[in-house]
């Protein structure tokens, strides 16, 4: 009887109890569990990010440095980068004008074109001996846009192509796609300008690309003409 009695009293617990109570003591454990999971997400150490700067792992790439030729000389719209050693006020990042001049702060303009990157760095160590003690120069190159060939007739792709590196006749054909179907392959040409006169240097397609003929190495401001 005792037992009897003692279950009936927990029914009377159950089903005495609202609706809303038993369902919200059923939800307790799953609205803790997601509690849990939601503070483990905004953890910013748990989750690799930080609240003032995003993921830790979009950092600033520094800039990037590029090696130019061995024979390469400053031109026109070239970007340099000039850092002076703990003189932030002249290290900046210029591009040199069409009249191959850059703008440095108290300096005002100064040309460059035509320099390698050590005369240009010995030129601003000169100027800015008046303004800095020691001054120490260094003349990153951040992009050559200087050097150009052009490539031009039956061919692929015409158009005006960057010299960044040595790069021979076949190699910038190649990279316009290749000869047109009419391409005059035993009549192409190079114009040269050379001491102020233009220079016609022939080139024979065939021969070249089976390793019989010359291939010759482009220069800047060379056309190739492709009849």
């Amino acid at each position: 009887m005792r037992a009897r009695g003692i279950a009936s009293f927990s029914l009377l617990l159950v089903f005495g109890m609202p609706a809303g109570s038993i369902q919200a003591s059923a939800l307790e454990p799953q609205q803790s569990a997601e509690n849990h999971k939601q503070t483990e997400t905004s953890d910013p150490k748990k989750n690799g990010t930080n609240e003032s700067s995003g993921p830790l792992s979009d950092s600033v790439a520094p800039s990037k440095e590029i090696t130019p030729p061995t024979d390469f000389r400053i031109g026109v719209a070239d970007e340099l980068m000039i850092s002076v050693w703990h003189e932030p006020e002249f290290s900046q990042s210029v591009v040199v004008r069409p009249d191959g001049m850059i703008t440095l702060p108290l300096l005002n303009d100064v040309k460059i074109s035509g320099l390698t990157t050590e005369e240009a760095k010995q030129l601003l160590t000169e100027k800015m001996k008046s303004l800095v003690n020691d001054p120490q120069v260094t003349i990153i190159v951040k992009a050559i846009n200087s050097r150009k060939v052009w490539l031009v007739g039956n061919v692929a792709r015409q158009g005006v192509f960057q010299l960044i590196d040595k790069k021979t006749v076949l190699e910038l054909i190649s990279e316009a796609g290749g000869l047109g179907p009419f391409a005059k392959m035993h009549s192409i040409y190079i114009l040269r300008q050379q001491n102020g006169k233009k220079q016609r240097i022939g080139f024979d397609y065939k021969k070249a690309i089976t390793g019989k003929g010359p291939n010759p190495i482009l220069e800047p401001g060379d056309m190739v003409v492709v009849p």
